[in-house]
């Protein structure tokens, strides 16, 4: 028979034993740490028990000692610094962070989307635990299946894998945005999508979907970068059959290159399309006219995934629900032209 001491065999980490209880890795923690009376029941600490004898897990002593703080350090895992946003979601983890004696480490992806390599192959003890976009799911290989508390930001509910997650009511900014250009009096849409495999861009194009199920709408796709955004856009506004009189776009940097290829094409934002974003990055009121958007509060969702982390590591459960957001109304969205 082969055990957990057995070379090569699989040792039972504290997420084998909340799949076995069927509760949440917050609850293993609070049962096996000794935390749990009136935060569980005792039937459930009792499952957390006879799963833990079950798979024969013994926690890590030197996990568990980082996570009374001996070495205080997060993993903050984005695409990339490039994007305003991603420093934005860093400078409110840190803040939280200091207020508790903890750093905040950085590691975005080198090329600024996709997969990354390990940061971290044989540092991982160096860490507490880790914060992650899930854009940048990709590199969290070398950390799914251990011992480190793993915090998502913007991810996917169905993911149970995880410590905790901390959303940002997407859903609801795009239904803000198509909301509002029916409002206007739009009927023909483009939705200029990212061609970033992400479970928030799929959540975005759902929301879109589901509010225009009545109204004309084409989707293309592009890289999120100006160039590519002006490109798709260009060869979309000028496919054969009516042209569309708004255009929806998956973030800011997107919109910015919508906006660049109406004024190749000789069109007039909002005259004779208007254009929305996603984000509110300082680049919305750098163009002109100035986007109409959606704003993410970025500080925030980094300050409560790090609150969210130290909850964990403390055996209390993070705070639930969403961020909302808010639609800013700008002017480059207005009512379609009258032919």
């Amino acid at each position: 028979m082969q055990t957990s001491d057995t070379p090569g065999a699989h040792r039972p980490t504290s997420r084998d034993v909340a799949r076995a209880a069927g509760v949440s890795q917050a609850t293993v923690s609070l049962v096996l740490g000794d935390k749990w009376r009136g935060r569980v029941s005792e039937r459930t600490a009792g499952l957390v028990r006879d799963a833990a004898a079950e798979l024969g897990y013994r926690p890590n002593l030197a996990a568990r000692n980082l996570r009374l703080g001996h070495t205080r350090t997060a993993l903050l895992v984005v695409p990339a610094l490039t994007n305003e946003f991603f420093a934005r979601v860093y400078t409110g983890a840190a803040t939280v962070a200091a207020r508790h004696g903890f750093g905040v480490v950085l590691y975005p992806s080198p090329e600024g989307v996709g997969p990354a390599k390990d940061p971290f192959a044989s540092a991982r003890a160096a860490l507490d635990g880790v914060i992650a976009s899930s854009m940048a799911s990709d590199a969290l290989t070398a950390f799914r299946g251990t011992d480190l508390p793993l915090v998502m930001l913007d991810s996917d509910p169905a993911d149970t894998d995880i410590a905790a997650r901390v959303n940002l009511d997407i859903a609801d900014g795009m239904r803000q945005v198509t909301d509002h250009l029916l409002a206007l009096g739009h009927r023909r849409f483009l939705h200029l999508a990212s061609a970033v495999p992400s479970w928030t861009f799929d959540v975005r194009a759902a929301a879109l979907a589901d509010t225009l199920r009545d109204a004309d709408v084409r989707t293309v796709r592009a890289p999120l970068d100006v160039a590519g955004a002006r490109a798709a856009t260009e060869q979309a506004l000028t496919a054969p059959g009516p042209r569309p009189t708004a255009i929806i776009c998956d973030d800011d940097i997107l919109a910015a290159g919508a906006c660049k290829a109406a004024r190749r094409l000789g069109l007039r934002v909002p005259e004779d399309v208007s254009v929305t974003g996603f984000d509110d990055l300082a680049l919305a009121t750098a163009v002109e006219p100035e986007l109409t958007t959606v704003r993410l509060p970025a500080e925030r969702i980094g300050e409560q995934g790090m609150a969210a982390l130290l909850a964990v590591l403390t055996g209390e459960q993070p705070a639930p629900g969403d961020i909302p957001v808010t639609l800013v109304r700008r002017a480059s969205s207005g009512p379609p032209p009258a032919s």
